[in-house]
């Protein structure tokens, strides 16, 4: 089942290990089939030199194992939620990890500036940082409810212009249109979380002055928009 998909998220998984972005298991990628509704996410705790396509594991957007013998992702419901809302507007793939960088921004409970056209060639404007979840939401469905409170987070806002998020006091998700594009976004936020870090050192004796809106549209615009003109036709 999904035999295609699975190799695509073991790529994707071995991606974020081989780009530096998760250490030990801490990270998941998964990707989402809109026709038979189901997702493939690599099993929990299983090292990522060992993985192999037929570990990976089927669920439904009920959170309900459909194929596999391992018990998928801890993150597993967090996936669901952003698919459920998410997947009519093209968001295929979904990664977690706890990239230095980012992760240290998400625990700050911070929003990352559009301060540069590095930034703005892959995200729309700010980085979002979610508010906290509450102690309720954190003992009823953790998983769930940080799903759910990123979701919230994007009322408005089409998650294919902004696909990195923060969790306060957690760390990053980023998507795509399919799994490794979700992990390019990966790759990407850590290195404008790290930019943007290295901005505000430097700028400490005078604060750093934001992207000019019109620099950052047009970069973004040039890459992303309906008459973008980077890359190939």
């Amino acid at each position: 089942m999904l035999e295609k998909l699975k190799e695509e998220v073991l790529i994707a998984n071995k991606r974020l290990v081989d780009s530096g972005l998760v250490v030990l298991t801490w990270g998941n990628a998964s990707a989402f089939d809109p026709e038979s509704k189901l997702l493939v996410i690599k099993p929990s705790g299983v090292s990522y030199d060992k993985m192999k396509a037929s570990d990976m594991v089927v669920v439904d957007l009920n959170n309900e194992v459909v194929e596999g013998s391992l018990r998928p992702s801890s993150d597993t419901p967090t996936h669901v939620e952003i698919y459920k809302a998410f997947a009519d507007a093209g968001v295929l793939g979904v990664v977690h990890t706890h990239s230095t960088e980012a992760t240290a921004w998400a625990q700050a409970g911070r929003s990352i500036p559009w301060y540069g056209t590095t930034h703005a060639d892959q995200c729309h404007e700010d980085v979002i940082c979610t508010r906290p979840l509450t102690e309720e939401e954190v003992d009823q469905d953790y998983e769930g409810n940080t799903g759910r409170v990123i979701v919230d987070a994007y009322k408005g806002i089409n998650p294919l212009e902004k696909p990195v998020v923060l969790v306060a006091g957690h760390a990053p998700f980023t998507w795509g249109k399919n799994a490794n594009a979700a992990v390019d976004n990966a790759i990407a936020l850590e290195e404008f979380a790290k930019m943007a870090r290295l901005t505000e050192q430097i700028a400490a004796s005078k604060p750093a002055q934001k992207l000019p809106d019109y620099v950052g549209e047009k970069h973004y615009q040039r890459k992303h928009g309906k008459n973008a003109y980077y890359g190939q036709n």
